[in-house]
């Protein structure tokens, strides 16, 4: 839990109230490897710390499992579009590596956001991260060929060549199992 606060007072200094309310609220949950913390179809009730651990989110689309995202240590992670909107997932949250995080429900943060203003900034901080990775995600599928995608993990990411399997990682770079195979992971 110490990492997680450390974290949030790196963004903005956390009042002493603050940081009470959180450490009485923040739950801790730990993960085997290939557990769900969301399922589809299910609401995304929880916004999610990691302290250990890496987790993929993925969809089907037409029956092919797509990955969209890979989150690791002092991430946070949620299905942005389930647990804002408090509606069903289209995406699944699970573990590829046993996992410890530490969370809080929607419903408590809303009531942080309204008792502790501070934390509307650190709220807005770590939105504007998720929203930078899914734009460079975005950009990447979209504008880049497949060896600019392959260099751009290679240089950013490159913790997820050895950790992630084969399969998810060629998903997730928008290729084919065969063509990563070719470009050096064998």
């Amino acid at each position: 839990m110490n990492e997680l606060l450390n974290r949030l007072s790196s963004i903005r200094s956390l009042s002493p109230e603050l940081e009470a309310h959180l450490r009485s609220i923040l739950r801790v949950q730990e993960c085997k490897k290939k557990d769900l913390l969301l399922d589809i179809g299910q609401v995304c009730r929880n916004i999610y710390f990691i302290e250990t651990g890496l987790f993929r989110c993925y969809y089907l689309n037409r029956g092919k499992e797509v990955c969209a995202w890979f989150m690791k240590e002092r991430d946070v992670i949620t299905s942005v579009g389930s647990f804002y909107k408090q509606r069903p997932s289209y995406e699944r949250i699970q573990a590829l590596e046993p996992c410890r995080v530490y969370f809080i429900t929607y419903e408590e943060l809303q009531v942080i956001y309204q008792r502790y203003p501070e934390f509307n900034y650190i709220g807005r901080v770590l939105t504007e991260e998720y929203y930078q990775l899914w734009d460079e995600r975005l950009h990447l599928l979209q504008m880049e060929r497949v060896k600019e995608r392959y260099q751009y993990l290679l240089e950013h990411h490159p913790e997820l060549e050895r950790r992630v399997p084969r399969r998810d990682l060629a998903s997730w770079l928008g290729i084919t199992l065969e063509t990563l195979s070719r470009m050096g992971r064998g």
